[in-house]
């Protein structure tokens, strides 16, 4: 790895001052890795507080023909923020004020290093919320949300990061200051640059403020677990749950597998019988909730229907999320090697890709736990495995291979929200087509046409 030329590490300092620039590789680090566990230390970090500094930050590493890797707090788990070429990278971290709120317009505007957790706390104090729940909400950021396009349990009804932002401020790769989108809900002048950069990983450009659509909270919500005989009777549920018009908020599907897991880990009250379960959560205002809840129990209800429980009280909507919230310990307890893949295909397909994932178990004598956001059809594949074993290493990426194939035979696509990084960058081919692939490379030279930002990521071939 080349070392960074002493006059951009003078530039650095220009512009960071000694408190913001980290050279040590001791200090560095600790920005070299995300949730992937991958570890590439980079050559340098800096920690940008404006826009301006941002800008000036991509102008020095143009000149010296240096990578730049930007970052939030790293939670994401495809490798996306590892600098694995080195050079630069760039910590949002302290580019994290509000900048207003807009109760009446609906909408907040942050900076890029806010957490999602202090735009949620924030949107409460008006009775709204901002629709994205990764399970790292708590302390992810803003910009790492819009970068993989994140979404969680409630963009079955409310959508993901991309369907609730306004607009950005962003610095391409060339150095250009860019302002996309409006303030408004409605707007179609120009191209639509915003839902370009949400889901890019950073390979076109650096968001540094974004301007989010607000909804307003619901006021009640009731919580539901359907326990079924088998997948497909809880598959054929979730068709008919999302055909009828009460949209539920969440949307959960645990296999049998995942079933037997948890409750192998404790106990949480599934009957006996259950070889999958749908955890439902239905909100909206109180008038309304007993309606919705008697048309998504009703959708619900069906043929290998165990047993329908609704909670009553808050202590028991935790009650029947527990056997959902104990299953990742679980996983990790037995599992040391876990391969967590996110895959979506259409709701209709959800039998044929549990089944066809039990197939590939027994062939490649692979334990796979599959669970997920069945309102998306996003299911959450995790082939667990031991890395002692070197024959259970060889057979995961066998059974990678086929899981991704199976996927793409079912009309779906290898990443549902946790994006693309190094973990799919060299299966992207399988999905998109080659001519549709060199138009994106086109967009990937045009903005950064150097190809500084985040190289390796994404797309393969960048």
């Amino acid at each position: 790895m080349t070392p960074l030329a002493p006059a951009l590490l003078r530039r650095l300092g220009e512009i960071f001052g000694d408190q913001r620039l980290l050279t040590d590789p001791a200090d560095c680090l600790s920005y070299g890795y995300d949730n992937s566990k991958r570890t590439v230390p980079p050559q340098a970090v800096v920690f940008a507080q404006t826009h301006e500094e941002v800008q000036a930050l991509v102008a020095a590493c143009n000149e010296f023909r240096t990578v730049l890797v930007t970052r939030g707090r790293g939670t994401n788990t495809t490798g996306a923020t590892v600098p694995i070429h080195g050079g630069v990278v760039l910590s949002l971290e302290r580019m994290n004020r509000i900048l207003r709120i807009s109760p009446g317009d609906r909408l907040i505007e942050c900076e890029a290093g806010t957490l999602n957790g202090e735009v949620q706390a924030e949107a409460a104090k008006h009775g709204l919320f901002w629709a994205p729940d990764p399970t790292s909400a708590g302390y992810s950021t803003v910009g790492g949300n819009l970068a993989c396009c994140a979404g969680g349990p409630r963009a079955v009804k409310y959508g993901t990061a991309r369907d609730n932002v306004l607009g950005l401020r962003a610095v391409t790769g060339a150095g250009v200051s860019l302002k996309t989108g409006c303030t408004t809900t409605k707007g179609v002048v120009g191209y639509d640059l915003t839902r370009l950069l949400v889901g890019s990983e950073g390979t076109l450009a650096v968001i540094t403020q974004a301007t989010l659509k607000l909804l307003p909270q619901p006021q009640a919500r009731r919580m539901l677990r359907a326990c079924y005989a088998d997948v497909s009777a809880a598959a054929a549920a979730v068709s008919r749950i999302m055909g009828q018009p009460e949209t539920p908020c969440a949307l959960e599907l645990m296999d049998g597998e995942a079933v037997r897991l948890a409750e192998e880990y404790q106990r949480t009250g599934v009957p006996a019988g259950t070889d999958a379960l749908l955890l439902i959560e239905v909100d909206g205002s109180p008038e309304s909730l007993e309606a919705a809840v008697a048309a998504v129990s009703t959708a619900a209800s069906g043929p290998g229907l165990v047993e329908l429980k609704a909670a009553a009280t808050e202590a028991e909507a935790e009650a029947l999320w527990a056997c959902r919230k104990v299953l990742s310990p679980s996983l990790r307890k037995i599992a040391p090697k876990k391969v967590n893949e996110d895959v979506a295909v259409p709701v209709t397909r959800i039998p044929e890709l549990i089944d066809g994932l039990r197939d590939l178990s027994r062939r490649h004598a692979i334990r796979i736990v599959n669970f997920g956001h069945a309102g998306n059809g996003n299911i959450h594949v995790n082939l667990l495995a031991d890395p002692e074993d070197p024959a259970q290493m060889r057979a995961i990426t066998a059974c990678l291979h086929d899981v991704f194939r199976l996927v793409l035979s079912l009309e779906g696509t290898l990443s549902g929200e946790h994006g693309v990084g190094i973990e799919k960058r060299d299966y992207v081919g399988w999905e998109i087509a080659a001519d549709t692939l060199e138009t994106m490379r086109a967009l990937k030279r045009t903005l950064d046409p150097l190809g500084i930002l985040n190289p390796g990521k994404c797309l393969p071939g960048i």
